[in-house]
């Protein structure tokens, strides 16, 4: 009854990005459901970029600086450990491949803050995948990060292919994405500074593998996005105990979302095909140096995907007093959902 409420209240606050009902996608097909006695609070979901059917994962701030290579069966395969790191509030994590090596790189991002600045700084470990599926420990790269703006909670992290960019997704009812420097150090903090906007209460996000979208996953929905920040799409999302992860899958069809809890299932959803439209390469040139296809479809997607934005964005002053208002009486009851109900 509480979830129900809470669901009614967000919807009744359509009026503000990240809360309208989800317009596109499919609840999705269970995966698999992780069978591990010790993955509690699952909160972080990678697909390994060179192991065939390997997933990861790692539990949140109940757990050590330890994470699991689970099978398509969901059973651990293997338990690795990071040499001389600290598991302080972990959230989330990411996978890609080295482009120089084509070697896999695991990131886990300890950046749990639930004061919005308790912290002086947040870390986020960077871990050669590993090459077989056998318990080990495995030596780490801290990289420390402070936001430009002041503290901020954040349970998401991504990493675009194409650029090795690392961006940190803030969680809040006015979140924002952070991009981090181009070239990380160890020797001193790395200063995250605000690139773009994201929804409501976002749990995570994850990069496509060819870098063609980024994905956001809130407590009820997600939201596919062009690398510019545009909306493409918001995802239906399967009614999960306590939503917390998002990855995709290696082909770039579909993502995978996760939640905490013992037993917790793994699920599938299919992308929109107007998404995978959107995102596939550009046909290649013809001789007369036009690109084959439709020109006058690719442009009706563009607007179509323009116009959704739109209406997103057009909001009157008082409809967003009176979302601020709303927000503001649910934030207690939001917070008893998300961390309480079991």
């Amino acid at each position: 009854m509480i979830r129900v409420l809470a669901a009614a209240v967000l919807a009744g606050t359509t009026l503000a990005p990240g809360l309208a009902a989800a317009d596109t996608g499919e609840e999705g097909q269970r995966l698999f459901t992780f069978r591990d006695s010790r993955i509690t609070e699952s909160s972080g979901l990678a697909v390994s970029p060179t192991h065939r059917d390997v997933y990861y994962t790692h539990n949140d701030s109940s757990d050590g600086p330890i994470f699991f290579a689970v099978g398509p069966d969901g059973r651990t395969r293997a338990k690795f450990t990071l040499q001389g790191a600290v598991a302080r509030d972990w959230e989330a994590m990411a996978a890609t491949k080295d482009p120089k090596t084509g070697r896999g790189v695991l990131w886990f991002a300890d950046i749990g803050d639930n004061f919005d600045g308790a912290w002086p700084d947040v870390s986020i470990y960077r871990v050669p995948e590993p090459t077989t599926m056998r318990d080990a420990v495995i030596p780490a790269t801290r990289y420390r990060f402070k936001y430009e703006d002041g503290g901020h909670n954040a349970e998401g992290i991504m990493v675009n292919p194409r650029t090795g960019r690392l961006y940190v997704v803030s969680k809040a009812f006015v979140g924002a994405v952070y991009e981090a420097p181009r070239r990380l150090r160890t020797d001193r903090t790395n200063v995250l500074r605000k690139v773009g906007s994201a929804p409501i209460m976002a749990t995570d996000a994850a990069y496509a593998p060819d870098g063609s979208s980024y994905v956001i996953r809130t407590y009820f929905s997600a939201t596919v996005y062009r690398p510019s920040g545009d909306q493409l799409a918001r995802l239906s999302m399967p009614q999960l105990e306590q939503a917390e992860s998002i990855t995709y899958t290696l082909d770039g069809k579909a993502v995978l979302t996760g939640s905490e809890g013992r037993n917790s299932p793994v699920y599938r959803v299919s992308l929109p095909e107007r998404v995978l439209q959107e995102t596939a390469p550009s046909p290649a040139p013809t001789p007369t140096g036009k690109a084959a296809g439709s020109k006058g479809d690719s442009t009706k997607l563009v607007a179509d995907a323009r116009e959704a934005d739109d209406r997103e964005a057009g909001v009157p002053g008082t409809a967003v007093a009176l979302w601020l208002a709303v927000a503001a009486g649910a934030t207690g009851l939001i917070t008893f959902i998300a961390r309480r109900v079991r």
